[in-house]
């Protein structure tokens, strides 16, 4: 009888340790995926953010003013624009194809 109440109190022992193992690894990888999940929605405000910046940096009269400014660019008018003709461009000796 001694014996049986030794493997019980052992088994016993073992599975209360188990228990307590098991808990503590839930806990620590239910905190780990809050962290996760944190992360993850940090990133999304961030790429939304961005996203909101690239569209406002695209828009064409930022592009143009960039165009005027940094790169002295014009708009194109008849008076500046040079038309090329098929007989012009074989006088002048590029080959068409």
């Amino acid at each position: 009888m001694l014996r049986l109440n030794l493997v019980l109190l052992l088994a016993v022992l073992a599975s209360a340790l188990y228990l307590v193992s098991t808990q503590y690894e839930s806990r620590r990888l239910y905190v780990e995926l809050e962290k996760a999940t944190a992360h993850s929605r940090q990133i999304e405000t961030d790429n939304e953010r961005l996203q909101l910046e690239k569209r406002a940096q695209a828009t064409p009269l930022r592009v143009e003013k960039l165009a005027r400014d940094r790169l002295q660019m014009r708009t194109a008018t008849p008076a500046i624009t040079q038309y090329v003709t098929y007989q012009e461009a074989a006088v002048a000796g590029v080959p068409h194809e």
